[in-house]
């Protein structure tokens, strides 16, 4: 990462590891704050960030070359990539990177962020600045005046990318301008793809799988099958808590799969809806239609081999959950280029990948996630995490 403090570099580097580690490949984030936070302690005021004082210059150089560290030893054992998350604010500093990649045989990308519009830096201090463990107990107004100082430090020797550096990519004012320079190959493509639809905002995403179905009630999986009672209900209740939760409805979008349940789950929302076939339930293939004790009965070898490992099992003629991750990647790509909040009505197995990308969970943990009928899901992104907050709404039926 490369850029000026509060411009958006952490919120980025912790969306692009969730995103690469929900595709499979093992990724992590490797802060030279977070390192100096505990190492050191946090806290530090703007002072400790200026070129000037050379103890602690020598102090953070000694800090991000720890967690450079730490990242190329972590792509030697078992790592495909690493976030370098810190300023790089100097040709100097990423001529020593470079050198270090080459060195390592590793591949290198410079993701650089510039903002200079002031309403965006100061919305990102705002969001993201007031919430760093630096400032916890800190008044507002004297929070945001040191951080401001701090940036100062950093403007005063900032370099922005040249041509000669090698592979990188610029974000300019959140998306509004991508330049792309000597990008080449197929992950680092993604890369560069997933960076130009992300917008750094903290807008809530929210989740609910449709109503009860009349095949959730006799426990069968698949299938097109209509809301049951209870169902129609939920509708009707999550009608009235989107009202009542988000009053500038006209605002939100919908987003729905193509099969009945979800489309009539959001009707009384009164709201245009967006059909997705990408957030269609996992395909069951020759077991649509079935309950698992009938897939027992009828293909133990199936259903064993479910049970040993959900996340890569296909049912025959179907899909796995790792077929529903890439199926639905299209659709998180759009999600995250939105500006404005969305409500997504889908289904357990498609809900399940949504929430581990948002969340940055281990991919294996996908199946298993506890996915419940009847209850939104808000999340929040943030430069240090997702928020999540989950609200049952009645009537309560079991899965």
């Amino acid at each position: 990462m490369v850029g000026l403090p509060a411009r958006g570099k952490t919120f980025t580097a912790r969306k692009l590891v969730g995103y690469l580690s929900w595709l499979g490949y093992p990724t992590q984030a490797f802060n030279v704050g977070e390192h100096r936070r505990v190492t050191v302690g946090p806290g530090q005021s703007h002072e400790y960030f200026d070129p000037a004082n050379e103890d602690a210059a020598r102090q953070r150089a000694g800090l991000a070359k720890d967690a450079l560290d730490d990242a190329c030893r972590w792509l030697r054992q078992a790592g495909r990539i690493a976030v370098y998350d810190a300023t790089n604010s100097t040709r100097e500093r990423r001529r020593s990177i470079r050198k270090r990649a080459e060195a390592e045989d590793f591949e290198l990308l410079f993701v650089e962020i510039v903002n200079d519009d002031p309403a965006i830096i100061e919305a990102n201090l705002r969001e993201t600045k007031l919430r760093s463990p630096d400032y916890e107990g800190v008044p507002e107004a004297q929070a945001l005046a040191d951080f401001r100082k701090r940036i100062a430090h950093y403007e005063n020797e900032y370099e922005t990318l040249g041509e000669d550096e090698g592979a990188w990519v610029r974000l300019r004012n959140r998306g509004a301008q991508v330049v792309i320079n000597r990008v080449y190959g197929y992950i680092v493509g993604r890369v560069v793809f997933f960076l130009s639809n992300l917008q750094v905002s903290d807008r809530p995403v929210w989740l609910t799988r449709h109503g009860q179905s009349v095949f959730n009630m006799q426990g069968r999986i698949g299938g097109d099958a209509s809301l049951s009672v209870s169902g129609a209900e939920y509708a009707q209740s999550l009608a009235a808590h989107v009202r009542d939760a988000f009053p500038a409805a006209a605002n939100l979008d919908v987003w729905t799969s193509t099969l009945r349940r979800t489309i009539l789950t959001a009707e009384p929302l009164g709201l245009q809806t967006g059909s997705w076939k990408a957030l269609d339930e996992i395909h069951a293939g020759a077991c649509e239609g079935m309950t698992y004790a009938e897939i027992e009965r009828s293909m133990p070898g199936e259903f064993q081999a479910r049970r040993r490992d959900k996340l890569e099992y296909r049912y025959p003629r179907g899909e796995s959950y790792l077929d529903v991750i890439h199926r639905i990647d299209r659709v998180l790509i759009e999600l995250e280029r939105y500006r404005t909040p969305v409500l997504v009505v889908a289904h357990r197995a498609v809900l399940r990948a949504m929430v581990a990308y948002f969340q940055q969970l281990p991919i294996v943990e996908t199946p298993h996630l506890d996915m419940p009928l009847h209850t939104v899901i808000k999340l929040t992104p943030t430069a240090y995490g997702c928020l999540e907050e989950r609200v049952p709404l009645a009537p309560q039926v079991e899965n």
